[in-house]
């Protein structure tokens, strides 16, 4: 055998994969971003009053994660860490309504250098487009930033496989109301159990499930175009949220309100029906639409592909999910690591409220109804949390046990080694990741009207070059 044959079988093993994609259809992806929404709002998540069947029938027919957690609570610093797969303070972009530097990598340039068709549409919040590695921006539309997707898919580039950005604007504060979903009766609403049940809050309520439900008539449009181009088959759908309900004590949070996204990836070619209690991170969707795809990731990416949990419900990718809370208006520095059935956070801010413009302020109804509620002494000490100062250093949660996380068992006895164990676990990721609390941080926004840009302080990772960094952090354990 020359030298020239040995080459060739010795880097077989290399381009094959690229090689058999290219020969046949490469996947094409829909990526349905939501806008303040939180898991255990849907139908297929378990909530009655919900009214959501097309991703009743997604989740039926696709796989379902419980267990899938954002980097972050906050919409921009979210999208910027899910399209580069990096944690937010790793982004340099980790606070509020500061645009992704141009020198990060993106998982939709790699797409599209590939050869893939990329277009964003609806709530961007992250870049310019082409930046990011888009060739073509739809016009969104309001209210819900949904108004070209149908239109979008019909002229695509018919010899091009495509990646779709479709970012809702639902469901967003304010409420806009329209023939496009449902409306809800507020005394059907399920109040949870840290918000005053009364009738601001229930009407509030009533009206965020009616943008809730508007997303579901918007996934089924596009399930419909994609059946009849007769792509269903060769196309992956997946519906997420950027982060949790803006109601007090959910957006922007640690707690599974606030960082527990739905999580729905539909193929119904390639994934058979199932749920997964496989832990995932948000920062995985990137390695996964790429390898999927066929495309090298490449280091920049510090998460890991979901798609052995594609393949088999019963499949692991992660043992550990790190959320982070930054300044989103107010200045708040909370670092979490979930594990099995546990979460545990760190706050470095003890001494500041944990707020958020668009949830605890009180012009919101369900705001407004918990502060005026606190402020006559009659609310319950689990619905305090907004108010509450100081507030803990640390906390401990059994989610399973508490699922809305409203025990606090840091500090207790039996539960000292689990804390510990989770402490340098956090304290190992924050190291290995150059994460770090800023000496002069974005102080809170000043109250009153804008007058321009926020006055932006120090932000995490900054001091640390953590925009270098590409370490992960632990992802398996042992």
């Amino acid at each position: 055998m020359n030298r020239i044959s040995c080459l060739f079988l010795a880097l077989l093993p290399v381009y094959l994969p690229g090689l058999f994609l290219q020969g046949q259809d490469r996947p094409n992806f829909i990526f349905f971003i939501t806008d303040d929404i939180s898991a255990d709002d849907l139908g297929c998540y378990g909530n009655e009053v919900a009214r959501t069947p097309h991703l009743d029938r997604i989740a039926a027919e696709g796989r379902v994660f419980d267990r899938a957690y954002l980097t972050t609570s906050s919409c921009s610093p979210s999208r910027c860490s899910i399209i580069t797969g990096r944690y937010p303070h790793n982004t340099g972009a980790p606070e509020l309504h500061t645009d992704l530097p141009d020198d990060q990598v993106t998982f939709v340039r790699k797409l599209q250098a590939a050869g893939y068709y990329t277009v964003i549409s609806g709530k961007n919040h992250m870049n310019e487009p082409e930046k990011l590695g888009f060739d073509e921006k739809g016009v969104g539309g309001r209210p819900s930033g949904s108004r070209d997707w149908v239109q979008l898919l019909k002229n695509r580039p018919p010899d091009r496989p495509f990646f779709c950005w479709f970012a809702s604007n639902d469901a967003h504060r304010d409420w806009q109301i329209n023939d496009k979903a449902p409306q809800f009766d507020p005394e059907d609403m399920q109040v949870p159990p840290f918000l005053v049940d009364g009738p601001r809050t229930r009407k509030d309520l009533a009206e965020y499930y009616h943008e809730v439900s508007r997303t579901d008539t918007y996934v089924g449009e596009l399930v419909a175009e994609l059946i009849r181009q007769g792509i269903a088959g060769n196309t992956y759908l997946v519906y997420c949220s950027d982060n949790g309900r803006p109601f007090p004590r959910c957006k922007t949070r640690l707690y599974d309100s606030g960082v527990k996204t739905p999580l729905i990836i539909w193929n119904p070619g390639k994934i058979k029906p199932g749920r997964t209690r496989a832990l995932a991170s948000s920062i995985d969707f990137a390695p996964t639409f790429l390898a999927l795809a066929g495309v090298e990731a490449g280091p920049t990416f510090q998460g890991v592909s979901l798609v052995p949990v594609l393949e088999n419900p019963r499949g692991k990718a992660r043992d550990f999910a790190f959320s982070e809370h930054n300044w989103h208006v107010y200045a708040a520095h909370e670092r979490s690591v979930r594990y099995r059935q546990w979460l545990y956070i760190h706050n470095a801010y003890p001494d500041k409220r944990s707020l958020s413009v668009e949830s605890d302020d009180s012009k919101f109804p369900a705001a407004q109804e918990l502060w005026d509620r606190y402020e006559a002494g009659e609310t319950l000490p689990h619905q305090e949390d907004i108010p509450l100062l100081p507030r803990p250093r640390t906390e401990l949660f059994h989610v399973e046990a508490d699922p809305h996380q409203l025990v606090n068992l840091s500090g207790r006895a039996r539960y000292r080694a689990i804390e510990k164990k989770l402490a340098s676990v956090l304290e190992r990721w924050t190291r290995e990741t150059g994460d770090n609390v800023p000496e002069n941080p974005t102080p809170d926004r000043a109250k009153g009207p804008r007058t321009g840009k926020d006055v932006r302080g120090e932000m995490p990772g900054q001091a640390t070059g953590a925009d270098k960094i590409n370490r992960s952090g632990p992802v398996l354990e042992g």
